[in-house]
C-alpha cells in the first residue's frame, strides 16, 4: 500500500473552470483519476467559487486506469502529474498508456 506522504502531488491544473484550482495549482486534498475511456480528473468541479484547503497541494489518491504505465494496483507511482485538457476539460496530461 502506498502511504498518503508517498502520493504524487497534482505538479500542475491548468484547468481554471475548477473550484479548487487557485492560479495553476490544486487544493482538493487529493483527486480520483480515471474514467472507463479516458484519464479524467474526477474531483474537477465547476463552480464559481473557490474550495479546498489554501496550504495544501492536491495528491493523487485514487487512479481507476489500470492500463497506465504508472499505474499499479490503482494506485498512482508517477512522482507527479498535471491535469488539464485532452478528452474533456479535466483529464491527468502524465496518463500514458501500457
Amino acid at each position: 500500500m502506498t502511504a498518503a506522504i508517498e502520493m504524487p502531488h497534482v505538479e500542475e491544473c491548468v484547468v481554471a473552470a475548477c473550484a479548487y484550482n487557485h492560479t495553476g495549482d490544486c487544493h482538493a486534498f487529493a483527486i480520483t483519476i480515471g474514467s472507463a475511456d479516458h484519464a479524467h480528473c474526477h474531483t474537477f468541479v465547476e463552480l464559481p467559487v473557490r474550495a479546498g484547503v489554501a496550504d495544501l497541494t492536491a495528491q493523487v489518491g485514487a487512479c481507476q486506469r489500470a492500463d497506465c504505465r504508472h499505474n499499479e494496483q490503482l494506485e498512482c507511482h508517477a512522482p507527479a502529474i498535471r491535469v488539464g485538457p485532452d478528452n474533456d476539460l479535466a483529464d491527468c496530461m502524465t496518463y500514458v498508456e501500457r
